[in-house]
């Protein structure tokens, strides 16, 4: 208990609470609740279908990352003054976009979210690099647990609680005018984070910067199976969770009502306890037993589908997998988040951690996504679920394999 505190009580992890909460707050702004703010408008399915396109920066920002780790501000170093800067601009951006209307003015409020998503991407660059940086060893679990808190609790505002105002409160000008104010005060949380202990100095030309990160992480020995372990260690949990909505609907019989108020609020409820747990653990078993641990349990995770695709509805039955699933995936996201921090050269975090989330998301995007439908209309809902515990199998076989790689991992600050 001592240990999970002080870990969670670092001044070095405290702050990554308020980061990861301005880190999340964007992302609903441009994404479902601008659709939700252009439904209500009045605005055609088309032109709705035009504003899904405002999200691709955060898919692209490994194209501008060199420029973060060559480049920075000097007032607050160089990891934090990016994060200022982008946190200020953001907050005005955000309220600039209460001026328009979706119905008058589509054009002018579809630019202003771009450029959001643009400040959100480059927010995003500069956060990772800086937790990446400034977190000793044994306390990145606990960060990347903070960092994910932040992060869901963020969303709830900017999605949830944010529609609510508007509906009944508010209305959408001054919803986003308030979300631009908080976006601002996250600032402080900027100011007052401490600097790394060690600071690395900025590559010497942008060319540097552009190519060395990726020479440096080939040089290192099993490079290309440490990416493919960052594909494939989350591959079973992504497989499960693709069209989990669309299962616990049609599959298993249950109600919108039952489904939204279990599946996305106790959900995402387990999956916070799930990543404070796993960065509290991690102070105690260290990365690779972690990843090991935590890894076996997700993949295990997903036979409670399984129970759920064979037997009747039930409220109670559904709570129970559902939270144990999302706790299981939080303890996975602990671990692995840490993994690519510890992965990160501290010179080039900036440019190393975007390629290495980008990477990451590749078999949720290009496999998953495309597969799971097919799986299911062949094989069935419970036959899919007992697959997708196999798929799982594979990334904690390569793991074990490059154990010791993983485990050199932990001689580094």
């Amino acid at each position: 208990m001592a240990s999970f505190i002080n870990v969670y009580g670092s001044p070095r992890v405290i702050p990554l609470l308020v980061l990861g909460f301005a880190s999340g707050l964007p992302l609903a702004l441009t994404g479902g609740t601008l659709q939700a703010w252009a439904t209500l408008s009045g605005v055609s399915l088309q032109n709705i279908g035009f504003l899904t396109l405002i999200g691709t920066a955060y898919t692209l920002k490994f194209l501008w990352a060199p420029l973060v780790d060559r480049y920075a501000p000097t007032m607050l170093g160089r990891r934090r003054s990016w994060i200022f800067v982008t946190q200020i601009l953001l907050g005005v951006v955000i309220g600039a976009m209460g001026f328009y209307s979706p119905s008058d003015n589509l054009m002018v409020l579809a630019m202003l979210a771009v450029l959001v998503a643009f400040l959100s991407a480059t927010q995003d660059i500069a956060f990772d690099a800086y937790s990446t940086d400034v977190l000793r060893k044994e306390e990145r679990a606990a960060g990347a647990a903070l960092k994910v808190l932040g992060y869901r609790l963020a969303m709830i505002v900017s999605g949830g609680l944010a529609l609510v105002l508007a509906d009944q409160w508010l209305g959408w000008s001054n919803t986003y005018l308030v979300m631009g104010a908080l976006m601002a005060l996250c600032a402080i949380a900027t100011l007052l984070a401490p600097e790394p202990e060690v600071v690395a100095r900025a590559p010497r030309t942008l060319a540097i910067a552009v190519v060395e990160p990726l020479l440096e992480f080939f040089k290192r020995p099993g490079a290309l199976s440490i990416l493919l372990l960052i594909v494939l260690y989350k591959l079973g949990d992504a497989f499960a969770g693709a069209l989990s909505t669309t299962f616990l609907l049609r599959g298993a019989g249950f109600t919108g009502t039952e489904v939204g108020a279990v599946n996305k609020a106790f959900g995402l409820a387990a999956t916070i306890v799930g990543a404070l747990a796993g960065g509290g653990l991690m102070t105690r078993l260290g990365l690779y037993r972690s990843l090991m641990l935590f890894g076996l349990l997700q993949a295990l995770s997903n036979f409670g589908y399984w129970v759920l695709a064979v037997t009747p509805p039930h409220i109670y039955s559904m709570a129970l997998v559902v939270g144990v699933e999302n706790l299981c995936g939080g303890l996975g996201t602990a671990a692995f988040v840490a993994l690519l921090m510890a992965l990160c050269k501290q010179e080039f975090s900036a440019t190393q951690f975007a390629l290495l989330s980008a990477l990451s998301a590749v078999g949720r995007t290009y496999l998953a996504g495309p597969l799971t439908p097919p799986l299911v209309e062949s094989i069935g809902w419970p036959g899919f679920f007992v697959i997708t515990v196999f798929i799982g199998l594979p990334g904690l076989i390569l793991l074990r394999m490059r154990r010791v790689e993983i485990d050199a991992l932990e001689t580094v600050r």
